[in-house]
């Protein structure tokens, strides 16, 4: 039986190479190493800027017997609006990726609760999510695969990998259960970074 040639051999490579790169490179999108999402959102429920008005508002008459008209002020400028409050937060610390910023749970005007990540900065990548996690925050390589070993719940895709963020907590999460968040790569099961929850 003849041996397969020299030019047969290289083919085969070549062929088998094309598969290989057909089936990792989706997988892996090397490319995004190199590709940024800038995400900037302004933080829900804070007091909006006041603008002046063009025109003074009308007086209102009063109940004054002499029939003098006086100047009533207004709901809006008598009470304060409610204002957002941190509950607790902490910095994020690099795990396979180098990963800036900080984390805040936040509860807003009217009652519920949103998770900020401020100043994000980390590596763009393929199927990443924000976690709450009950896990402890490791430096190192110690801490890259912890976040799915106890309870976690995912606040949905990572909405760029730069910026500030606002993820909605759902009113039915008991944030006693959680003590970290974790920007986490679902395709590879790692943490790129994390941050240790302590209350405000």
């Amino acid at each position: 039986m003849a041996k397969p040639g020299r030019r047969t051999l290289v083919v085969s490579f070549v062929a088998l190479a094309a598969v290989g790169a057909a089936v990792a490179l989706p997988l892996f999108q090397p490319w995004r190493i190199f590709t940024d999402k800038v995400v900037d959102e302004a933080l829900p429920g804070a007091a909006p800027i006041s603008m002046p008005s063009s025109s003074p508002a009308a007086p209102t008459v009063s109940g004054d017997p002499s029939g003098t008209p006086s100047r009533r002020p207004s709901a809006s400028t008598s009470a304060k609006p409610a204002t957002p409050s941190t509950e607790a937060g902490g910095r994020l610390i690099s795990h396979e990726h180098e990963t800036t910023g900080s984390v805040a749970i936040v509860r807003l005007p009217d009652g519920s609760r949103i998770l900020r990540l401020q100043d994000l900065d980390t590596s763009d990548g393929p199927d990443l999510e924000v976690w709450l996690s009950d896990a402890a925050v490791r430096p190192g390589r110690a801490g890259w695969h912890v976040f799915d070993d106890g309870e976690y719940r995912s606040l949905g895709q990572l909405k760029g990998n730069k910026g500030n963020q606002n993820y909605v907590i759902p009113a039915d999460v008991d944030l006693t259960d959680f003590r970290s968040v974790s920007i986490w790569c679902n395709r590879f099961n790692v943490s790129f970074g994390a941050a240790e929850l302590v209350a405000s």
